[in-house]
């Protein structure tokens, strides 16, 4: 049976969400103390299980009716699970280790009750792969010195990683609501760039006095995070539900735009978020290698990402769109020798042309068709 287009977000999916907005700001912590490759290895190995948790409840109120009071209870309890995740995070690789794995096993294990109420238990199956694999990798990890730790902690995150790839099979017989997956998943997208939002803010507010430079540097920042949820919102973002219609095997976009793409953006938006925080600190200064990595590398993996997901849904992309990349990249240079918020009036700049020729190119494209 085909499902109702008009399935729409439920309030205790919303309330789920407060949950994981404390929770990007805890690995958002984890980048801001320390920005080198081992921290942003870190980051990303605790990062993964707290997104694929919050996406198995993304599919699971796909799936069914959670309007009723076993579902409503189930996720308000898997809420309380990533608090205790949220809270342990900044110190996940410290004394909270088994407090971050105890908290994601129990609710992957409650997840899975939930998902499987009222259906055939299937032993392959991304639910029980997370209980029977990645939760208890995450357990021991916890319960191991943080050199270790690390390492158990990667193999599970590249566990469920694969999930989906490996349970293809089970997948492609799953039912998903067009509609709702694209609305749960930017709103999802709209969370993380509440980060940068919040970095910069938090700046400023603790700045005394203001100086012309932070106020200039707010500005640029905010004007960058207005860019980039521009892109995503008016160049993709409403050519998801019908793309979703229209795939000859809708679990198969779903993996590779939401599953993977929607991982890259959040990633590559907390990167830059320890970017536009530094420039509003110091506006003046020359940014570090580190924090230079961390700001024009994630925008450059956003327009990558954005890249890989406009291909599979429109299997096209333009020049501008290719571009964008290596045009990010090539602005390193000159931030590893001007002032913070110099580097970060050219990345404005360079985000703000492809919007421009980007938006000129549709336009075209739909004047062609009138």
């Amino acid at each position: 049976m085909k499902p109702k287009a008009d399935k729409q977000v439920t309030w205790v999916e919303l309330f789920f969400d407060l949950v994981f907005v404390f929770a990007v700001t805890q690995l958002s912590d984890l980048l801001h103390h320390g920005h080198g490759w081992g921290s942003v290895g870190q980051a990303v190995v605790v990062l993964v299980p707290t997104y694929w948790a919050w996406v198995g409840m993304a599919v699971h109120a796909n799936t069914r009716d959670v309007n009723n009071t076993p579902d409503r209870l189930g996720i308000l309890a898997l809420s309380l699970c990533g608090l205790f995740m949220a809270l342990a995070t900044p110190l996940a690789y410290e004394e909270r280790g088994l407090m971050f794995g105890a908290a994601y096993f129990a609710q992957r294990s409650l997840l899975a009750a939930l998902y499987f109420r009222g259906r055939p238990f299937e032993l392959v199956n991304p639910f029980t792969l997370s209980v029977c694999v990645t939760g208890p990798l995450l357990l021991a990890g916890g319960l191991l010195d943080s050199g270790t730790r690390v390492w158990v902690w990667a193999a599970a995150a590249a566990i469920d990683l694969a999930a989906p790839v490996l349970t293809r099979s089970h997948l492609v017989r799953i039912t998903f609501h067009p509609h709702h997956l694209p609305e749960r998943f930017g709103l999802l997208l709209i969370i993380a760039m509440g980060e940068p939002i919040l970095a910069i803010g938090a700046q400023a507010s603790s700045a005394r006095p203001l100086a012309v430079g932070s106020i200039g540097a707010v500005a640029a920042a905010f004007v960058l995070a207005c860019a980039l949820w521009w892109v995503y919102f008016i160049f993709a973002a409403e050519s998801l539900p019908k793309a979703l219609d229209e795939a000859v095997i809708r679990t198969d976009l779903i993996r590779r735009v939401f599953s993977y793409g929607h991982l890259a953006f959040i990633g590559s938006i907390m990167a830059m978020a320890v970017g536009m925080a530094e420039v509003v600190s110091h506006p003046g200064q020359v940014f570090a290698a580190p924090v230079t990595a961390l700001l024009f590398g994630g925008c450059a993996l956003y327009f990558a990402t954005f890249c890989y997901a406009r291909w599979h849904i429109f299997g096209k992309w333009s020049g501008p769109q290719l571009a964008m990349p290596v045009a990010i990249l090539a602005i390193i240079p000159i931030s590893l020798q001007a002032p913070a918020l110099l580097s970060v009036a050219c990345l404005v700049l360079v985000v703000m042309t492809f919007n421009f020729l980007e938006h000129s190119r549709a336009r075209s494209e739909s004047d062609a068709l009138t």
